[in-house]
């Protein structure tokens, strides 16, 4: 005992000789030595930053033995801290912390130490505890924090605390992940219960994915990828699928830091599916003697087609196409003989993807899929298969977009009068049905695609969209006994608001709603689709929905200052505000279609609307109202334009203003604004554009312009400074800005954008402007890379005709000798085959 307390003391000294800035009492300090290391001691291994650690004990270090008498080295009091083996450490910083007749500092400091340990040196020092000991130091910590009085100390303690948990917590969810059982009852059912969502390894692949998501990938990612690396190559299956179970739930929160090494991660993860990623899922999906494993490979390609490249498809396309179809006719079959529909609903909805993604080169493989498609919609009339029968008429929908209107009209008569027979029907429908959602959207898109000729549809399809789009959510406040009881009632989601209530909300629906207002958006029918009774019940609906936008606002800032207000609160009241947000971004597109459609004419109806729109764009509006005011003001300037100015005072201020807001949302939709008023704007705009050109300098030109979450931002503003040299090259010195405009380019975010650029870049080549040339074309060099750079990232859509006049530009200096082989000469190889592509493809 007596032993100890001499060492504690001298650990106290040793930590105020850390904290002391007097350099007499640190020199002083570097001959400490405090207790002898005990023979028997075995080495540590070694600790960066620091080359050699001290044995156990905190005697002597082995530099200063090996010196002698004659040459000893004196221990700095950091190198005297780092011998202190990792228990003993521990040991001492939580009686320094716990002493409270101890300065205040000396405690501070051995509070910030702890952390340090923990966070640095955890894998070296907490496991090898005894699990009584690091049961003990938990409990003590606990303790400390309910004694303390102090709250900055009380606050370093919980650091401390939570630096244990965080290194903790992770080993704690990847071992639930892995709490798994094989099951072939399991692997081959048909339908997805409610079960699965509640066992340990789903609650630990969720608690997992929130924590990379709240805390980011430069924390998760080195504290997980070594354990997920030794799950992989545990011999238990378990621990293998736990582990890329783990590197899936990360990947949203940590999808920065994973970038730099995916080509690591995709190759280690490509071993367990031994082929090519296509070919293996492929190969997964005809995995006849597990349902669950088809299905999920199903849904997996979903992921993989949905977001790839059309160009990195196709080489694909022909092989994937024939699985699919062997697939689905194979299943088909057994849905008639036996009844499940698991591996086919998601092959329907694999053949959609792959067909959305493919576009026109989907056209040689439409006979192949249609007829059993619409055997299925034909037939598939059964309530459990409601969902199959939605997909299908979903993947048809998307196939005869996806082929145009030349292939699809062969069938475009009968799949109408399915879809006809199922809207007569809707009255009937549950509010749940998932048909509601997916028929809503196919008659989007059958309206894209038969334009016109959709008008005769039109009174059949427009009475229950109306009545969708109309729908209110039914709300309730219920004790906790009530809740249970409505707990099995689909459709129904609920938040503990505490005292035993919760609120709940019925989101079926919702989606429906949402989707209705989405199908209003018809421009591709023109001026006379809707007829005034249309227009009346249509502003009707549109009003209420901008009215109920804002007195749910108020309501939500009203339970923010209510005394139960708490984070639970917040995020059930940011959950609301999402979904209300996701409305008004419906509401602008069905304005938008109104006004592509009907231009300046349907002013005097939008006039009922504008003090909402105007209170959208108010400065103390949250950023998404500003937003999305902004867009619907964006419309009223390109599509009514001169007509447009009669409102420009509710407008103009706040889009120059939000030109350099703080949200790239907000800064996006201005700048969109500040183009479109150039470019279709009457002459009562030119001082405007005088007045922000320097607004969008400024915002191209700041230090974080080209950051992901800034870029489309900032190429919306590079677009409307080309838009305002372009259609008001008077109101802007123009060869003082080309210069600038030129270095910013090309776009390749923003693909829209991207076009009328290049077109302005086609129409200044095209003039010889000396300015974009260079003298004696010395700029052309510069030219070719923006073109193979348009290329490389998409930018260029080789039908638009501006591919064709930049393939122009270039042909035209192939013809020069000398200037083509400079220009070539300054492109890299992937350059020079993106300049090549364009050239074969325009």
């Amino acid at each position: 005992m007596a032993a100890a307390a001499a060492e504690q003391q001298q650990f106290y000294l040793l930590l105020g000789n850390l904290l002391s800035p007097d350099n007499v009492v640190r020199k002083q300090a570097e001959v400490t030595e405090i207790a002898p290391p005990a023979p028997d001691s075995a080495p540590r291994p070694a600790r960066r930053p620091f080359p050699r650690r001290r044995p156990l004990g905190l005697g002597r270090s082995a530099a200063a033995a090996q010196a002698g008498p004659g040459g000893r080295r004196p221990l700095s009091p950091r190198e005297t801290y780092e011998n202190i083996p990792g228990q003993s450490k521990i040991t001492f910083l939580l009686q320094a912390i716990r002493n409270t007749t101890a300065a205040e500092e000396a405690r501070q400091m051995a509070a910030v130490l702890l952390r340090r340990l923990l966070s640095s040196a955890f894998d070296e020092v907490y496991p090898a505890l005894p699990p009584d000991v690091q049961t003990a130091i938990k409990s003590e910590l606990l303790m400390i924090i309910q004694m303390e009085t102090q709250s900055s100390m009380r606050k370093k303690i919980c650091d401390i605390a939570a630096e244990l948990a965080r290194n903790l917590i992770v080993p704690q969810m990847l071992a639930m992940m892995v709490d798994l059982e094989e099951d072939e009852d399991w692997a081959n059912a048909d339908e997805l219960e409610d079960d699965d969502f509640d066992s340990n390894a789903v609650a630990g692949e969720s608690a997992l994915d929130r924590m990379a998501c709240g805390l980011g990938g430069k924390l998760v990612l080195p504290m997980i990828k070594e354990h997920i690396m030794q799950m992989l190559q545990n011999p238990d299956w378990k621990y293998r699928h736990a582990g890329l179970m783990a590197l899936s739930a990360i990947g949203e929160g940590c999808h920065q830091q994973m970038e730099g090494i995916l080509n690591e991660i995709v190759n280690f993860v490509l071993l367990f599916l031994q082929d090519p990623v296509i070919a293996a899922l492929l190969q997964t999906m005809e995995d006849q003697g597990n349902q669950r494993v088809q299905a999920h490979a199903a849904a997996a390609l979903i992921n993989f087609t949905e977001d790839c490249p059309k160009s990195l498809l196709i080489p694909y396309l022909d092989n994937l196409v024939k699985h699919l179809h062997s697939i689905m006719v194979l299943k088909l079959q057994e849905l008639i003989q036996k009844g499940t529909k698991l591996v086919l609903e998601q092959v329907v909805t694999s053949i959609a993807s792959v067909a959305d993604t493919a576009e026109e080169k989907f056209v040689p493989y439409y006979d192949l899929f249609m007829p059993s498609l619409k055997h299925i919609v034909e037939n598939a009339v059964q309530k459990e298969l409601r969902l199959l029968r939605g997909k299908t008429i979903e993947c048809i929908s998307l196939i005869g977009l996806a082929v145009g209107k030349e292939k699809f009209m062969q069938d475009a008569s009968d799949v109408m009068q399915l879809l006809l027979k199922t809207q007569t029907d809707f009255s009937d429908m549950e509010d749940d049905d998932p048909q509601i959602s997916y028929m809503i959207s196919a008659w989007a898109r059958m309206c894209k695609i038969l334009g016109k000729e959709f008008q005769q549809y039109l009174p059949v399809v427009m009475g229950p969209l109306m009545k969708t789009a109309s729908i209110k959510p039914e709300v309730a406040l219920l004790d906790t006994q009530d809740m249970e009881n409505m707990s099995d009632d689909d459709g129904w989601e609920f938040v503990n608001l505490g005292d035993q209530q919760s609120f709940g909300i019925k989101t079926a629906g919702l989606e429906e709603k949402s989707t209705a207002c989405q199908m209003l958006c018809i421009e591709v029918m023109g001026d006379g689709c809707l007829n005034n009774e249309h227009f009346e019940e249509l502003g009707g609906i549109l009003k209420a929905k901008l009215e109920e936008h804002f007195k749910n606002q108020e309501l939500r800032q009203v339970k923010r200052q209510d005394e139960d207000y708490d984070e639970q609160v917040e995020e059930s009241l940011q959950d609301e505000d999402d979904n209300d947000v996701y409305i008004l971004t419906k509401v602008s597109d069905i304005l938008h279609s109104i006004f592509s459609s009907y231009k300046e004419k349907v002013l005097p109806w939008f006039e009922q609307l504008l003090p909402l729109i105007v209170n959208l764009i108010c400065l103390h509006r949250p950023w998404p109202d500003r937003q999305w005011g902004l867009c619907i003001f964006d419309d009223v300037i390109e599509h009514c334009s001169p007509a447009s100015f009669k409102y420009a005072e509710y407008f103009i201020r706040p889009m120059l203003q939000y030109t350099c807001d703080s949200s790239p949302e907000v800064r996006q939709a201005a700048a969109y604004g500040l183009g479109v008023m150039a470019q279709y704007g009457g002459d009562n705009y030119r001082p405007f554009c005088t007045e922000a050109l320097p607004l969008l300098v400024r915002v191209i030109q700041s230090a974080n312009s080209k950051t992901k979450e800034n870029i489309n931002a900032t190429e919306n503003c590079i677009s409307a400074v080309g838009k305002i040299m372009k259609f008001k090259p008077d109101c802007v010195n123009v060869e003082e800005v080309l210069p600038h405009w030129l270095s910013w380019l090309p776009l390749h975010e923003d693909k829209e954008e991207a076009v009328q650029t290049f077109n302005y870049l086609c129409d200044l080549i095209e003039s010889n402007h000396p300015i974009v040339l260079g003298p004696n074309n010395t700029n052309l060099p510069k030219i070719f890379s923006i073109i193979a750079e348009g290329e490389m990232h998409e930018a260029i859509k080789h039908e638009d005709p501006c591919a064709k006049r930049l393939a122009n530009v270039v042909r035209q200096v192939q013809t020069s000798g000398g200037l083509w082989t400079e220009c070539v000469a300054q492109l890299s190889p992937e350059q020079q085959a993106a300049v090549q592509a364009l050239l074969n493809s325009a």
